[in-house]
């Protein structure tokens, strides 16, 4: 397995004992579900079951521990609009893509204001309804 260490604030969000990232984002890199543009590059840093369960059609699935390894699974000449639950894994991914070059903007309050709050469609990988984890 990969030191994740290695990979800066990766290190910190998957290797015990180290603080976890804490950074705030500026209001520039952070959109609501309703600002995202029609057709964009939404990214998922969701785990595995949480992807299975309920997410956007179209979005690229790239859990966050795995986003460094990943880089050839994003459309790095478009900005990209990164989602987790709640918001705090996207937080970090979108800290981190930033640091390195990309263009990322945080989804705030991530898919439960997708699609609980705001009704917007999921898919699920398992033919059952669809619902976010």
């Amino acid at each position: 397995m990969t030191d994740m260490r290695r990979f800066g604030i990766f290190g910190q969000v998957r290797t015990p004992g180290l603080r976890a990232y804490t950074e705030t984002m500026d209001e520039e890199t952070t959109v609501t579900v309703n600002d995202i543009p029609e057709g964009a590059a939404i990214i998922d840093v969701r785990e595995d079951d949480e992807w299975e369960a309920g997410h956007i059609e179209g979005a690229i699935h790239v859990p966050l521990g795995e986003l460094p390894t990943r880089l050839d699974d994003l459309p790095l000449d478009d900005d990209m609009y990164v989602i987790c639950r709640t918001g705090g894994r996207s937080n970090r991914a979108v800290a981190w893509l930033n640091k390195n070059g990309f263009d990322a903007f945080d989804v705030v309050g991530g898919m439960g204001s997708w699609n609980i709050d705001n009704g917007k469609p999921i898919v699920s990988e398992t033919g059952e309804e669809p619902w976010v984890k």
